[in-house]
């Protein structure tokens, strides 16, 4: 068990009083949850004003923390919980009083204890972390290195955003290029399909022209042959006249009986 893929949070917490007559606590706060080794967990919270509050958690603490809550299941599985609570929009930072007197905000004696409350989600287990108030060169200390963990997170986003918008430029410049060469292959196939149909076409007449069939078949069509043998079509057409029907019938004579006798 450990800590060593813990990432660093930062969030802003909602505050609260524990008694609700308490005055509203002025401000913004920022929280800081890092690891700053393999076996410890340390929390800030700050206003960064006068207000500064720290929790450490070892990884024994850690692991009595996950009985009392009553989560289950691996240790990566409570440090997955645990992280996604803190990263949920409902984590507060809850102050409670000495007295129910009107108290101060800035005045230390007044504040009994913070603590800082994270929740997955409505209905799951709560975890719950006090915080001790941080005063002098401590303050400071803890200050300072909250401010640099926020710029080294502020850095590495930015370093992840560059690169993002480098991968994100060099893929709009390949997906152009394919996009040409693929305009460019359609265009050549579309080319290439005119050219076969024009071929096609050619060879279908170049058959035409020379299949002996269609070519008989033009050639003994009534038309070609009306046009071919106009002479024959008129002699065929040709009337006889009456008078000549008439002299080669009556050429043909039968002889009778007078004339043997002669």
């Amino acid at each position: 068990m450990g800590l060593e893929e813990f990432e660093p949070i930062f969030g802003e917490p909602k505050l609260e009083w524990v008694n609700p007559k308490d005055p509203s606590p002025p401000g913004r706060f920022l929280f800081h949850v890092h690891s700053p080794d393999s076996s410890h967990l340390s929390i800030h919270v700050t206003d960064f004003l006068s207000n500064t509050w720290e929790a450490k958690r070892t990884v024994s603490q850690l692991e009595d923390m996950r009985d009392d809550i009553g989560i289950g299941g691996s240790w990566s599985d409570f440090i997955e919980y645990l992280s996604a609570s803190i990263k949920s929009e409902d984590v507060k930072l809850v102050f409670q009083t000495n007295s129910h007197s009107d108290v101060q905000f800035y005045h230390v004696p007044g504040i009994a204890s913070a603590k800082l409350v994270a929740q997955k989600s409505k209905g799951m287990p709560r975890i719950s972390i006090s915080l001790t108030k941080l005063v002098g060169s401590a303050a400071s200390e803890a200050l300072a290195n909250l401010s640099l963990g926020l710029f080294e997170t502020f850095k590495s986003t930015q370093h992840i955003l560059i690169q993002e918008q480098e991968r994100s430029c060099l893929l709009t410049k390949v997906i152009s290029a394919e996009k040409e060469k693929n305009e460019k292959i359609e265009s050549q196939l579309e080319q290439h399909s005119k050219r076969q149909k024009s071929q096609n076409m050619n060879s279908s007449e170049m058959s035409n022209v020379s299949d002996p069939s269609t070519n008989n078949g033009l050639l003994n069509s009534p038309d070609k042959q009306s046009a071919r043998d106009p002479v024959s079509s008129k002699v065929a057409n040709r009337v006889i006249p009456a008078y000549r029907r008439a002299k080669v019938r009556g050429a043909v004579l039968l002889d009778t009986e007078d004339d043997k006798h002669n």
